[in-house]
């Protein structure tokens, strides 16, 4: 925590004066504390799989206090991320805390319309970009998930929202709101931009795992599923060791300060997983459709030339 919170707030303090000099040096600033973001968010993270400290009423108090930097509401967030965890690559429950994905028998029926809206969802600029600032800013703001036994979830959604309100507001009117976004909204987008990239590359590679339910197997969900995002060591310190996602969804209970160290003791974790460097990853942004017959993610390009191939027998 210490090494999260301190970085962040000294670097948010050094984009506020570095905005007498030079925006750019403000936004190249904002970039690197996107990256301490991402760290506090990963305590968050963890603190809503009651995993980063033993006690639960103290992951609850420091992950909600993390939702006030991050602002991504914690209960709420928490719940739906709890989800995806158990039903990690289930088809029937893909749009609840994961990336939509369609299958190419679910594309071949859409509308001309249903397709178009899919592929401008599946657009980079629209995935990376305005789709973190959705996400951040309407979707964790409002309850759009709602399932049984969710009703304290989605109460404990108001204070969060309010308190954050609240400091945001406070913030602005003490600083002024030009500096206030001119500070916090890159440092925002940016952090959104970093988490949805690697929550794409974790869950979109080539031969991840997708299957009905009936058919679907939580080790495989787990290890085929998600990558062991293979970067330089700065990069797995900045972002919590996440890239060795495929352990941390065999066992949601292992904290990410604990996560490389048993990719370690256990070398049997690292055998069957599927290893993606940087720029192998930037391939992901290509896949868009489930193949189910290839057991496969492909292109709207590879489609649209099957779907040629086959009017033309």
């Amino acid at each position: 925590m210490f090494t999260s919170f301190i970085p962040y707030i000294g670097l948010w303090v050094l984009m506020y004066f570095s905005l007498d000099w030079s925006y750019w040096i403000t936004l190249s600033l904002a970039l690197l504390n996107a990256f301490f973001l991402v760290r506090i968010f990963i305590i968050q993270h963890d603190c809503g799989h009651q995993s980063f400290l033993k006690s639960k009423r103290w992951n609850n108090v420091v992950g909600f206090f993390c939702s006030f930097f991050s602002s991504i509401p914690y209960h709420y967030w928490a719940t739906n991320h709890n989800f995806h965890h158990v039903h990690n690559g289930q088809l029937e429950n893909i749009e609840i805390g994961d990336i939509k994905v369609a299958t190419v028998e679910e594309f071949r029926s859409y509308t001309p319309m249903q397709r178009f809206g899919y592929r401008l969802y599946r657009m980079p600029i629209v995935m990376f970009l305005l789709g973190p600032i959705y996400y951040i800013l309407i979707v964790n703001r409002l309850p759009f998930a709602r399932l049984k036994g969710w009703k304290q979830t989605i109460i404990d959604l108001i204070p969060n929202n309010l308190v954050m309100a609240v400091l945001y507001v406070g913030l602005a009117w003490f600083l002024g709101w030009k500096k206030f976004l001119l500070l916090q909204l890159p440092v925002t987008v940016l952090f959104g931009t970093i988490a949805v990239w690697f929550f794409y590359v974790q869950h979109q590679h080539e031969h991840t795992y997708k299957q009905w339910q009936k058919n679907w197997d939580y080790l495989l969900s787990a290890i085929r599923g998600s990558t062991f995002y293979k970067l330089p060591r700065v990069f797995n310190w900045l972002t919590g060791n996440i890239g060795y996602h495929h352990i941390h969804h065999l066992s949601s209970g292992i904290p990410n300060y604990n996560l490389k160290r048993c990719a370690k003791e256990n070398p049997v974790l690292q055998k069957y997983v599927t290893t993606v460097g940087f720029v192998e990853s930037l391939k992901c942004m290509f896949h868009k459709l489930w193949d189910e017959e290839q057991q496969r993610m492909i292109s709207f390009r590879e489609f649209y030339r099957r779907e040629r191939q086959l009017q033309a027998a």
